[in-house]
């Protein structure tokens, strides 16, 4: 049996996956970045043996992260979840387990786990995008995920946008992630003259009533259209599969692709976009496939 977890800036899912795949139990708790990361590293450490107790069993475990492992130093980097970087993640979390586990980027485990058994299942060329507190990318050729030689494959988050734009935590102004994330769209909106204190969803939900809303929106899908472009324009990926929060934008699969379309370098978008099969377990699915299914 394998065990998935996703380890995001606000929770922290598991998942146990039965030799078929099928799951068999799930937990979820709240990340507790107030705690740093001796506490994020505890709290993993809980779920796997929590987990491990109902399958009776020890059992692999893959975990997905914000950010990659060095290959130089070993330790994360590039995390929105900035207690990680300079962090020995997989060798202390292994070290706790008394195991080797497998850790990738969080947006990697929804590319694997959609080409897998999800909306790219069948094509050649599939790349996933995260939309919500950040924003990534994870690049599988052939079912097998192309993490690149710096580990940063798929890394569109952090390619510029706005020249002079916001600030990004990674001390990088304009980049796709100040923008296009749940907290880049909720700042615009602010900027706008909008209502404070309102998350990204209760922003799309005021679209009919709320015309700061409405230009807010259109806002994003022309510079999601932009951002993307760069994307197309390089890899011309077979599928397009969007996960996280802000993957529910109705207005991504109409306005946003034809913003892509007008900037796309071909005369004609056939490129399929479409949301995550598995929505929210896409990711914690990806990281109980970062181990080989187990025979039967």
């Amino acid at each position: 049996m394998r065990i998935g977890i996703d380890l995001g800036g606000t929770k922290i899912e598991g998942i146990l996956l039965d030799t078929t795949g099928a799951e068999k139990r799930r937990l979820r708790v709240a990340t507790p970045v107030a705690g740093g990361y001796d506490a994020i590293l505890g709290a993993l450490v809980a779920i796997v043996t929590e987990l491990e107790v109902f399958a009776g069993t020890a059992c692999s475990v893959g975990v997905g992260a914000p950010g990659a492992l060095s290959h130089r130093t070993l330790t994360m980097k590039n995390s929105n979840t900035t207690c990680l970087n300079g962090k020995p993640l997989s060798q202390d979390l292994a070290a706790r387990l008394q195991r080797p586990i497998r850790l990738e980027n969080d947006a990697n485990c929804l590319a694997l786990s959609e080409a897998r058994d999800g909306a790219g299942q069948g094509h050649r060329c599939v790349f996933a995008v995260i939309l919500g507190t950040g924003v990534g990318g994870g690049l599988v050729l052939d079912g097998a995920l192309w993490p690149g030689r710096q580990h940063i494959a798929g890394e569109w988050g952090h390619n510029g946008l706005v020249e002079n734009g916001p600030l990004c935590y990674c001390g990088r102004r304009g980049c796709v992630e100040t923008l296009l994330s749940g907290p880049g769209l909720v700042a615009n909106y602010v900027r706008r003259g909008g209502l404070p204190g309102l998350a990204a969803h209760d922003i799309v939900a005021r679209l009919g009533a709320d015309p700061v809303a409405a230009a807010t929106l259109s806002d994003y899908c022309a510079l999601w259209g932009r951002a993307l472009a760069t994307v197309v324009n390089i890899v011309d990926p077979d599928i397009i599969v969007i996960g996280g929060g802000l993957s529910a934008i109705p207005a991504l699969y109409t306005v946003g692709r034809e913003a892509l379309a007008q900037a796309v370098f071909t005369d004609e978008l056939i490129t399929p976009i479409v949301p995550a099969h598995h929505g929210a377990s896409s990711g914690v699915r990806g990281a109980a496939h970062l181990w080989p299914t187990p025979p039967l």
